[in-house]
């Protein structure tokens, strides 16, 4: 490990990590740090983090709307459990967001544990 650069901006690194939380368009820049395999530990954590719950999002997303297609009668059921999953995968990344603004740890419980086991 190196020491952090003093002349580093701590407050730059913290809005990195606020686009690292914005819903969908924050998986990008997390996925691409991973990828990479720099930054900070706390960059690298909440990364993963934005990673796994970006991409169960997207899994649950689409298969939901295959099952809306799939079932006419139970079209409308998951079509509204699809829109509800959105909505709460937005809201979690907001309350993540607002965790990161008052300084407080963010972990989630089964999703920071699935993050934790990518490479």
């Amino acid at each position: 490990m190196h020491d952090p650069d003093p002349f580093e901006n701590q407050e730059i690194k913290r809005l990195q990590l606020f686009i690292y939380l914005m819903p969908v368009v924050g998986f990008f820049p997390a996925l691409w740090t991973l990828y990479r395999d720099r930054g900070t530990r706390q960059q690298k954590n909440i990364s993963r983090l934005v990673v796994t719950l970006a991409l169960g999002w997207l899994l649950g997303y689409v298969l939901l709307g295959a099952g809306a297609n799939a079932s006419e009668s139970l079209s409308l059921p998951l079509l509204i459990t699809s829109s509800l999953f959105t909505s709460g995968y937005f809201l979690v990344n907001l309350w993540l967001m607002v965790q990161l603004w008052r300084r407080k740890p963010m972990r989630l419980p089964i999703a920071s544990q699935l993050g934790d086991r990518l490479p």
